[in-house]
Formats: structure tokens, C-alpha cells, sequence
């Protein structure tokens, strides 16, 4: 079978998560519905927070930036299914192929950091109040988020780069509904030791390093609130129950990762694996506007406000 480089290959194609034709139109209407709660939740989370001058914080700021990447994230995947189950269609090219991936990955790796900046800010927040307002200044806060995005977008870059170096069968079916970087090596007729190998360094290093991090956190603020004294139980809670949020996005963003490997090596099955994939691609974009929005008083009120100002508007 000879091989070909990527860029003469036409195109490949997305099996799915069911080869089932009459599943297609339920997953269909599941799918958009999902797609259409994601963007509609984040997208009043933004706006919210963008409306309220109570929460121009740098919390609800990391927050806001969190649901814009959560849009972009499921906005890179969702609508090419969409698309594949509504024309019973399941190619993608190349450069579509390409593309998904490098966003993926930026995405993913965007919501990595921006999930290590809440850690931090509730550590300063919590452990260093009275420094709080210096450290989490505007410009700081600006140039984390910035500083995030260039180690993702170089990090994206470097694996689709390396890609593109690639030289691929004839057989271009990928077992999944979106074009994912793991299959794509595994579809490589070429030696693909240098691509697994910085896959895996790079994940690393940009998985342990942030979560350690998070983990730091929080042991100084568990540490740091069990020393307030007991007259100061309501302090106690408040402080719990804004940390309570945030860890609740961390278990999401780190145990659909783990959900995701583990399914990769106790079943072969690729159905049952892109099945997991929904784990870190859909489920925690959709969860998001409803963890910071059902539980939190000021998110709540701000949402009110919003929703009262656009019923006077009509």
C-alpha cells in the first residue's frame, strides 16, 4: 500500500459515535440541543457579567473568558457533526482535518490555563486578601490570559506543523466525530516516534505543571481557612462555596481526561472510546454556565438584571 503526504490525501472520513442510520436523526436533535444550550448559557454568562459593574472582578473576568472558550471549543467539533449526520455524509478534508485539530488543541489547552488563573486568584484571594486588589490588577490578569493563549496556540501549532510532515494510507477512516490528533497518528503510514514522542512530553508538562499548581492552591486555602476561627463560620462557608465552583470546573476539565484515557486502554472498541471523547469535547462546555449560574448569588442577580433589561427593550 503505497503511502501518500497529507496534502494529496482528499479527504478522510468521521464514522461517528454509531454507524446505526436510525440513530442519526436522535443524535441529530441531541447534539444540537446540547450545542444550542452550550451557546446560549456561555454566551449569558458574558454577557452578565459584561452588563453588571459588580462583577468586573477578576474572577468573573477569568470567568467570562472561560465561556467565550467553552463557544469556540464546541463551536470546532459540534458543527461539522451536525453537518456529516444532517447530509448522512462523513467526510472532512484534509485542511478541515487540520484545522480541527490545531483548535482543539489551542481550545483545550486555553481552558487548561485559564482553570490554573482562577486557582491562583482564589489563593490570592483567600490567602493574601489584603494584597489582592495590587496582585490581581487589571494588567496582570490581561497578561496571563495572553500568555496562556500564546503557550496553546505555539503548542497547536507544533503538533499540526508536525502533522503535516506526515504520510498516510489509503485507508483514512478515523473511528470518531471529529478529527482528533491520537487517530491521526495512529492512521500514519510514516514514523510517527517523533510526533508521539513530543505528544507526550508536551502533555506533560502542560498537564502536571498546571495541576500541580491547582493542587498547591488549594491545599494553602484549605490550609488557610481552617485557620479563620470558628465565630468566623460564615466567612468559612463563603470562602468554601466560592472555591466549590471552581473545583467542581477542575473535576470536570481533569476527570474527563482521565475518563478518556482510561478508555483508551481497557477497551478497543473506537465507539466506545469517541463515546468518551464527548467527555472533554461537549459535556463540560454545556456544564459550565449551569455551575456558575445556578448556585451563585451574584451570578443570579446579574443574570436578573440582564434578563429584565432586555424584557424593557422589547
Amino acid at each position: 500500500m503505497k503511502p501518500r503526504n497529507i496534502s494529496d490525501a482528499e479527504e478522510f472520513f468521521l464514522l461517528g459515535l454509531s454507524g446505526d442510520l436510525d440513530l442519526q436523526p436522535i443524535l441529530f436533535v441531541l447534539f444540537l440541543s446540547i450545542y444550542l444550550i452550550t451557546v446560549l448559557g456561555n454566551l449569558l454568562i458574558i454577557l452578565a457579567i459584561s452588563y453588571d459593574p459588580h462583577l468586573h472582578t477578576p474572577m468573573y473576568f477569568f470567568i467570562s473568558n472561560l465561556s467565550f472558550i467553552d463557544i469556540c471549543f464546541i463551536s470546532t467539533t459540534v458543527p461539522k457533526m451536525l453537518v456529516n449526520l444532517q447530509a448522512q455524509s462523513k467526510s472532512i478534508s484534509y485542511l478541515g482535518c487540520l484545522t480541527q485539530i490545531c483548535f482543539v488543541l489551542l481550545f483545550a489547552g486555553l481552558e487548561n490555563g485559564i482553570l490554573v488563573m482562577m486557582a491562583y486568584d482564589r489563593f490570592v484571594a483567600i490567602c493574601h486578601p489584603l494584597r489582592y486588589n495590587v496582585i490581581m490588577n487589571p494588567k496582570f490578569c490581561g497578561m496571563l490570559v495572553a500568555l496562556s493563549f500564546l503557550i496553546s496556540f505555539l503548542d497547536a501549532l507544533l503538533h499540526t506543523l508536525m502533522a503535516l510532515l506526515l504520510s498516510f494510507c489509503t485507508h483514512l477512516e478515523i473511528p470518531h466525530f471529529f478529527c482528533e490528533l491520537a487517530h491521526i497518528l495512529k492512521l500514519a503510514c510514516s514514523d510517527t516516534l517523533i510526533n508521539n514522542t513530543l505528544v507526550y512530553l508536551v502533555t506533560s508538562l502542560l498537564g502536571v505543571i498546571p495541576l500541580s499548581g491547582i493542587v498547591f492552591s488549594y491545599i494553602q486555602i484549605i490550609s488557610s481557612v481552617l485557620k479563620i476561627p470558628s465565630a468566623g463560620g460564615k466567612h468559612k462557608y463563603k470562602a468554601f462555596s466560592i472555591c466549590g465552583f471552581h473545583l467542581c470546573m477542575v473535576s470536570l476539565f481533569y476527570g474527563k481526561c482521565l475518563v478518556v484515557y482510561v478508555s483508551s486502554v481497557v477497551t478497543d472498541s473506537p465507539q466506545r472510546m469517541a463515546v468518551a471523547s464527548v467527555m472533554y469535547t461537549v459535556v463540560p462546555q454545556m456544564m459550565n454556565p449551569l455551575i456558575y449560574s445556578l448556585k451563585n448569588k451574584d451570578m443570579k442577580e446579574a443574570l436578573r438584571k440582564l434578563m429584565d433589561r432586555i424584557a424593557s427593550l422589547q
